[in-house]
């Protein structure tokens, strides 16, 4: 029974940095591809991150401002988001395996 949980959310000015990570649970990561999402009140959920194996992929609007990486003894997928932006602000949900975890919210705000 696989269960996702993000953590590491929170208030930051723009500029500022953020480290989120998904914890699963009942489940290996191996070589299934995880991806970081994010949805914005109004706006359709967009996927942000992947990884499988060593392979990552970004979105465009990341800018190379944040990187995507695994632990794999450890279950979990990070993403450290630096040099923050208001138009980040969303909540960021992790997916494994078609399943989503109950997000974390990450404000930029002044």
């Amino acid at each position: 029974q696989l269960q996702l949980v993000e953590s590491g959310g929170g208030l930051v000015q723009p500029g500022g940095s953020l480290r989120l990570s998904c914890a699963a649970s009942g489940s290996t990561l191996d070589d299934y591809s995880i991806g970081w999402f994010r949805q914005a009140p109004g706006k359709q959920r967009e996927l942000v991150a992947t990884i499988r194996g060593r392979n990552t992929n970004y979105a465009d609007f990341v800018k190379g401002r944040f990187t995507i990486s695994k632990d794999n003894t450890r279950r979990t997928v990070s993403l450290q988001m630096n040099n923050l932006e208001p138009e980040d602000t969303a909540v960021y949900y992790c997916n494994f395996q078609d399943r989503w975890g109950p997000g974390t919210q990450v404000t930029v705000s002044p």
